[in-house]
């Protein structure tokens, strides 16, 4: 049920960034189309380095699982001339599937990486998220992220932001290395992490599904309820308490 204030108890806070911190749109319409437009680029200029070759590495290993499975419309990758050009089809395939394979957010992340470095991309925050979370720490409460981007995309995103860099606000930064936001165990393997139990920690997520995850695991949670994010239920509204701000969230 929505509540004009809500107050928590929680020690810990994890956080979602896409719909929660973040608005979809700077994601959906900054970020991915930013990466597709310079990846063939980054690509070429970078091929001989050893970090973008450990993520060609993945990006072949997960195309061949890929294979196995059998996925409609899978573009393979190839060996020898034409290799770049078929894991640009293949990484633009992924992202035209909205996929979340560990090699495609590691490769979007080293892109981003020269953006934000080459001052082409800030990242959004809403305005009401800097003074809560700041706000959040002064009492004690341990921030922490949660998102299906790398951690190394988060930083870069809480590191180069609108309002400066943000990354002292953080504790822990995790991504699907600890498994899928929709999966119970990934906030067990969070909470082991965080050497604490599932109880201590106040998810806040804009995703229903990963909400009932955490749920079940024994998190708290709320639901980021932000302008842009998918509607709600009135049963998801019954189930979770909704704020549309982080300033509607008070520690106690």
């Amino acid at each position: 049920m929505e509540t004009l204030t809500v107050e928590f108890t929680q020690p810990i806070v994890l956080l979602d960034i896409e719909g929660t911190t973040t608005s979809i749109s700077f994601v959906k319409d900054t970020l991915f189309p930013f990466a597709r437009k310079n990846l063939k680029d980054y690509i070429e200029r970078n091929w001989s380095k050893e970090e973008l070759q450990d993520v060609v590495k993945l990006l072949k290993q997960q195309c061949e699982e890929d294979k196995s499975n059998e996925l409609t419309g899978l573009i393979p990758i190839t060996d020898g001339e034409g290799e770049i050009q078929s894991i640009v089809e293949n990484v633009n395939w992924q992202m035209d599937n909205d996929r979340k394979t560990f090699a495609l957010k590691k490769l979007q992340g080293f892109i981003w990486k020269d953006g934000y470095h080459s001052g082409q991309l800030k990242s959004h925050l809403y305005e009401d998220v800097v003074p809560a979370l700041k706000s959040w720490q002064d009492k004690g409460r341990k921030l922490n992220i949660y998102s299906s981007g790398s951690v190394e995309a988060q930083k870069l995103l809480f590191g180069f932001s609108i309002f400066g860099n943000l990354l002292d606000l953080f504790s822990n930064y995790f991504d699907t290395t600890v498994g899928a936001k929709v999966n119970k165990e990934s906030y067990s393997n969070i909470a082991n992490e965080l050497n604490c139990n599932c109880s201590d920690i106040l998810f806040i997520t804009d995703v229903v599904k990963e909400a009932d995850a955490a749920s079940e695991a024994g998190c708290n949670v709320i639901i980021s309820d932000r302008p842009g994010n998918a509607p709600l239920s009135p049963e998801d509204r019954k189930k979770y308490k909704c704020v549309r701000s982080f300033s509607q969230l008070h520690p106690k």
